[in-house]
């Protein structure tokens, strides 16, 4: 057991630094390309792998912010979202009034309307009556006139 586990861990490291560097991205290597790399890692055991894992590619290395993130705000203590939610509020009041005033103008068209053709009904009737009356009246008086006659 002794004898096999440093052969076990030299595979197992090759294998692990093979895999990196064939799925490693072309602009991240330093020096060599991927062909010569891999070359590096087969054909020198241990050192090769132990190399490409040390100085291959680059590694990102992550820059400790300046200051520590804001926290987020709740809703209600955002001035930016309490602010708009006024304009918002205003917006829709505008618009709310704008309908109302457009609905009593409507109504106001709709009710002139109405009371013109009721008076236009009115002065009809009155009119047909009226004819009545007269066509009543001739009628009398031709009646009359042909009684005189008599």
């Amino acid at each position: 057991m002794g004898r096999v586990l440093p052969i076990v861990v030299a595979i197992a490291l090759l294998v692990y630094a093979l895999i990196d560097c064939l799925q490693t991205d072309s602009a991240r290597f330093r020096s060599l390309n991927r062909v010569a790399w891999a070359a590096i890692i087969v054909l020198v055991p241990l050192v090769g792998p132990i190399l490409w894992l040390a100085i291959g590619k680059l590694r990102d290395r992550p820059q400790r912010p300046a200051a520590p993130p804001r926290r987020p705000l709740a809703p209600d203590d955002d001035p930016e979202f309490l602010r708009h939610l006024r304009e918002t509020d205003a917006k829709h009041e505008r618009m709310l009034n704008q309908w109302e005033a457009d609905l009593r103008r409507r109504e106001a068209e709709i009710k002139r309307k109405k009371e013109a053709e009721a008076r236009a009904a009115e002065e009809a009737q009155r009119r047909k009556e009226a004819e009545a009356r007269q066509r009543e009246d001739e009628a009398r008086q031709h009646t009359d006139d042909e009684d005189d006659s008599r």
